[in-house]
């Protein structure tokens, strides 16, 4: 076997402490170059032997590992060991700048053996100063003296016992939870501690290879009445994307925008952010060509800003609907709204109804049908319309109240051509004595682009 210790230590006298991951992200983000990784005391242990040849061996191994540091702003310490004990003892000396002993395990000094610290005293007392005197004294002696459990570590020490850890696992929903350093009577002052776990929940969705849809940030209050009124446990902000991201940059920002409109109904002291929905990442694509790799924010991470910044009902994308009327074709949604149908469902049923001559429709709708002034038996509309195509009859609507546009459409659709305007869609009410008046009227429904 082959062990990796692994510690990160923030300089002391940094005058801003860095944002260091949770150590169950650290954990995680340890998955990605071996299955075998287990917190033993203060470092973060990898058993390695059976994937180090995937990564070009130990060397290049350590490499890797050092440069995707998680935190690159902490300093990361490494060491290696044929049992984990070993691995974890020279960590220790190379915290305290200490050389290595040129006998591995039987030179390391004793102070680096949890199972001896609580009895250095008494076996300097004897004359032991590292692993190998403390070994050579008789067993039963040992154990009866010190307890089995000094006993049992030098057997591991030197692979006479195997070693048992608690390995940890990826779990299938992000969910993490940390204590404020302070109490938070603003919802900004949050921001500082979300840091923390959107940088574990980066590490989770590069795990999971999947990427963030919907997060809820929520918090702990301290208080359960205030001025008189009852408060609720919690409190809880959501926060969603239009397409799944890993950028934790964009996130930071929507979540900060979240925040701003926030008022917090008491201090708060526990922070917590889970994932509500989530969709395989595909990854990023790259272009060669200059128009492809333009500066600037995408237009659905805009959107989104902008939803969480004015409302989510202000800012709205059209989107088709399935019904014979013209002018109920299209109706106007939130841009963050979720669509019902699964997205492979919608897909085709986008593809069917684009093989219909319906796909001839103009793509902007009026949400009410214009009427248009007559130069004498010609409607006009920026000029005197000149029909192209057409006509198309359609009759609709005959069933329902007028809640629901019950009244019965009987009209002569046209695509026409205006002197100012491009292609329109326009119509013509067919006349009838029971539905329609007796003049000829003409409405503009839509335009082409």
């Amino acid at each position: 076997m082959h062990w990796i210790a692994l510690q990160w230590l923030p300089e002391t006298d940094a005058s801003e402490a860095p944002t260091l991951p949770t150590p169950e992200a650290l954990g995680w983000w340890a998955l990605h170059y071996t299955p075998h990784v287990a917190w033993q005391e203060e470092a973060l242990m990898l058993e390695v032997s059976a994937c180090e040849r995937l990564w070009g061996g130990r060397l290049q191994l350590m490499r890797q590992l050092v440069a995707s540091n998680p935190a690159p702003d902490v300093r990361m310490l490494g060491a290696q060991g044929a049992t984990s004990l070993i691995a974890l003892a020279r960590l220790r000396l190379f915290e305290r700048d200490e050389p290595r002993p040129q006998d591995v395990p039987a030179g390391l000094p004793l102070d680096t053996l949890s199972a001896a610290r609580e009895h250095l005293d008494l076996l300097a007392r004897l004359g032991c100063r590292t692993w190998g005197e403390v070994a050579a004294l008789p067993r039963g002696g040992l154990t009866r003296r010190f307890g089995a459990a000094l006993r049992e570590a030098l057997d591991i020490a030197w692979g006479l016992r195997p070693e048992s850890h608690g390995w940890l696992t990826l779990p299938d929903v992000f969910e993490q939870k940390l204590e404020l350093p302070a109490l938070a009577e603003t919802a900004p002052e949050l921001m500082w501690s979300a840091n923390r776990l959107l940088t574990a929940l980066q590490i989770w969705l590069r795990a999971r290879q999947r990427g963030a849809r919907a997060l809820e940030l929520q918090w702990t209050l301290d208080l359960k009445r205030f001025n008189g009124v009852n408060l609720p446990p919690r409190q809880q902000v959501t926060v969603r994307t239009a397409e799944p991201t890993q950028d934790m940059a964009h996130l930071r920002r929507l979540l900060s925008e979240k925040l701003a409109l926030t008022t917090l109904a008491a201090p708060a002291s526990w922070l917590a952010l889970r994932t509500l929905e989530t969709d395989p990442w595909a990854g990023a694509s790259t272009s060669f060509l200059p128009e492809d790799n333009r500066k600037g924010d995408k237009l659905h991470e805009m959107v989104e800003r902008l939803s969480v910044r004015l409302g989510a009902h202000q800012v709205v994308v059209p989107a088709a609907q399935a019904d014979h009327r013209p002018e109920r074709k299209q109706a106007w949604r939130p841009a963050l709204q979720q669509d019902k149908a699964p997205p492979d469902k919608a897909r085709r049923e986008a593809k069917a109804a684009a093989s219909q001559p319906d796909a001839i429709y103009p793509p902007w709708l009026l949400p009410e049908p214009l009427l248009l002034e007559m130069d004498g038996e010609r409607p006009c509309y920026r000029g005197p319309l000149r029909k192209l195509v057409g006509p198309q009859r359609i009759e609709a609507g005959w069933w329902g109240g007028k809640e629901d546009g019950g009244q019965p459409a009987m009209r002569d659709y046209y695509v026409a051509e205006s002197p100012e305007a491009g292609l329109v869609w326009v119509f013509r009410e067919r006349p009838s004595a029971r539905f329609s008046p007796g003049e000829v009227r003409w409405y503009l429904q839509g335009f082409y682009a």
